[in-house]
């Protein structure tokens, strides 16, 4: 197939590319950079610089292609113009769209507690204050199969591996702006994670056999913050403690500290596994396994 890949230069968007080529699909690229534009020739993938903006642009960049990747971190207003123009573009062609969303959209302010709430994809949950509006956009790329499109909705949880989780590299941050690493409240709050190799894998086996107007999620594992802040203050040789809210948003952020570290979003995956047969890799199960690569302690040890 000819696929292309927005936003390519990206940590989940450049795994899904590799993945593609791998594949033996045609794949390009649509990158901001020259820099990026360089890491996915390096794939094996056709770059085409451009940006998500300028909808002209984008739209020539999918022309005539099978399948649009939408793997992009924007602004949630800009990302649902720019969906919206992408399925008009492919209106009528049969093309597949695959939208990247989140399990985000169904997380629950804690502040640092756990929820014993976990949600499959066909679950009613009351969407994200913060970032439930993301629902909406959804809900386009589902009712696109009407309109002659194969859209699919995917959510992955928190993505880590190959020292690219941004949960992760923010306590890397903290230890070496802070000399510790914090955590809220108890920290016994979690996103389900999995490993951006595995998630890779779920939008490959949806491209083959996944159906127009379902959403699937990607999760592998669950891991608490105060467990993974623990463990970069063991690699980083420095204290853990636990934040308030206040002290969480002078170190992170008032964004991150609500979106990230305030919540708790657990979730599961039975139509992904049933449908499309998937399952992660036993080698890829323990984001723990992520601790101590260079990528983060990059951060710590140039401090």
């Amino acid at each position: 197939m000819q696929v292309t890949v927005l936003g390519a230069g990206g940590y989940l968007g450049s795994a899904l590319t590799r993945r593609f080529v791998a594949d033996g699909h045609e794949v390009t690229g649509l990158v901001r950079s020259e820099r990026a534009a360089d890491s996915v020739r390096q794939t094996g993938a056709r770059p085409v610089t451009g940006d998500l903006d300028d909808l002209t642009s984008t739209r020539s960049a999918i022309a005539g292609t099978d399948a649009v990747v939408f793997a992009p971190q924007m602004l949630l207003d800009a990302e649902q113009r720019v969906v919206r123009d992408l399925l008009d573009a492919l209106a009528g062609s049969d093309a597949a769209f695959l939208f990247t969303s989140g399990t985000g959209v169904l997380s629950q302010r804690t502040d640092g507690d756990w929820s014993e709430d976990t949600f499959a994809e066909d679950d009613d949950f009351v969407p994200s204050k913060y970032i439930g509006a993301r629902c909406d956009t959804e809900r386009m790329v589902v009712d696109a199969a009407a309109r002659g499109v194969r859209g699919m909705v995917f959510r992955p949880g928190m993505i880590w591996g190959h020292g690219g989780c941004p949960m992760i590299k923010e306590f890397y941050r903290s230890a070496a702006t802070k000399g510790s690493v914090g955590y809220l409240g108890r920290g016994l709050n979690l996103y389900s994670n999995v490993h951006v190799d595995d998630v890779a894998a779920v939008y490959s086996r949806a491209l083959q056999a996944g159906r127009a107007g379902a959403v699937y999620h990607a999760v592998s594992g669950e891991t608490n913050y105060r467990t993974l802040a623990e463990a970069v203050a063991r690699d980083c040789g420095v204290p853990s403690r636990s934040l308030d809210f206040g002290e969480a948003v002078e170190i992170w952020g008032k964004f991150p500290t609500t979106i990230y570290f305030s919540v708790c979003s657990r979730a599961r995956g039975p139509r992904t596994r049933a449908e499309l047969g998937w399952s992660p890799d036993p080698s890829r199960l323990d984001i723990l396994d992520d601790i101590g690569n260079p990528a983060y302690r990059e951060f710590f040890d140039k401090a």
